[in-house]
């Protein structure tokens, strides 16, 4: 971690390890394990560990962009302060930062594509949506101003890979807050700007609902009848309308929970 730079914030090399009830678990056994897990990482390894969400034992520390302010650089100041402390305590660790573990909802790491290489376009969309938001006020202060969206996090940024400033989110309650949602408000402030959306991305797995629910929303709004369509089509459809394929290819087998390990 001494030598690390990147632009995701982070904490420590693995930085953050939640666990999510999936199936036949529930949330309380998820904190239970997270807890169990800290306790070791602390004990045979010498990396401090801070729990969150539904494992937080302060309210202060349930959100993870609280424990990661000042990130791994500013790290080894914070544990000294009392209030941040590691729920889990062990010295300051130079090569591998801290670890943060807790129990928490299924997250959705979802990321809109803007024809673009505009940094600046990207953020400012990114602080419109989520759910902390800030502007600017006429005498250039930063102030609160609560986003658009619940259950959102987001930031804008440069992809060198693709070519394209990207809107990359954290969508933290997908019954709150769905992709094809964040998708047409996305749309809609980039055309505000003389931009277009190019299509999205999700990163690691995917539940089905928030797809049928996309295949849904797409469907009625070009006026096609539900009645008949089958649960592949409204997936095939949420993926085409969501652009999933415009930087790598979407394999709802391998992209979606519920097919890759066959529920």
């Amino acid at each position: 971690m001494r030598n690390h730079q990147g632009v995701h914030p982070r904490l420590g090399a693995t930085d953050v390890c939640p666990f999510v009830p999936i199936q036949n678990v529930s949330m309380q056994d998820c904190v239970a394990i997270s807890e169990k897990l800290g306790e070791r990482v602390a004990r045979e390894l010498n990396i401090p560990v801070y729990l969150y969400e539904e494992a937080a034992r302060k309210p202060e520390r349930k959100n993870l962009a609280n424990i990661r302010r000042g990130e791994y650089e500013g790290l080894k100041k914070k544990m000294q302060n009392p209030n941040w402390q590691p729920d889990f305590k062990a010295e300051f660790n130079a090569r591998s930062g801290a670890l943060v573990t807790g129990a928490r909802k299924f997250l959705i790491a979802y990321n809109v594509n803007l024809n673009t290489h505009d940094t600046q376009a990207a953020q400012e969309i990114a602080r419109r949506i989520r759910t902390s938001g800030w502007t600017i006020d006429k005498d250039g202060r930063k102030i609160h101003k609560p986003g658009i969206f619940d259950a959102v996090k987001a930031v804008g940024w440069y992809i060198e890979e693709y070519q394209c400033a990207q809107v990359s989110m954290n969508l933290t309650d997908y019954q709150k807050t769905l992709p094809h949602q964040v998708f047409e408000k996305i749309s809609e402030l980039a055309e505000e700007k003389g931009l277009k959306v190019t299509g999205s991305e999700v990163i690691g797995l995917i539940l089905k609902q928030p797809l049928l629910k996309a295949g849904r929303f797409y469907f009625e709004k070009v006026g096609r009848d539900l009645n008949s369509v089958s649960e592949k089509e409204l997936i095939e459809v949420g993926i085409e309308y969501l652009g999933l394929n415009d930087v790598q290819e979407f394999d709802p087998e391998k992209k979606i929970l519920e097919y890759k390990i066959g529920v």
